[in-house]
């Protein structure tokens, strides 16, 4: 038996063993990833962090506008709320 035939039957052996341990483990899925925050990485700890957005700024313009805008919903709702219900 030459060494590429050992290797082969080993990595045959060992993805039985892998399927075999995840059954046992509760993994019937076989996928073998686990829940939960990811290991560390050759000690470097693998971060899931999205990268930061850009701040957004208003321009005066439009805080002027939104101003204007929740201005005149606030004189509605006292318009609707001074008039006498009607029966």
């Amino acid at each position: 038996m030459g060494i590429a035939n050992i290797l082969a039957s080993l990595d045959r052996d060992i993805a039985l063993l892998k399927q075999a341990r995840a059954l046992l483990g509760g993994g019937a899925t076989g996928s073998g990833k686990k829940a939960g925050r990811p290991a560390t990485l050759a000690g470097n700890e693998i971060t899931a962090r999205p990268a930061k957005r850009k701040k957004r700024n208003l321009t005066p313009e439009g805080r002027k506008r939104i101003a204007d805008a929740q201005k005149r919903r606030w004189e509605a709702q006292k318009k609707a709320s001074a008039t006498p219900v009607q029966k």
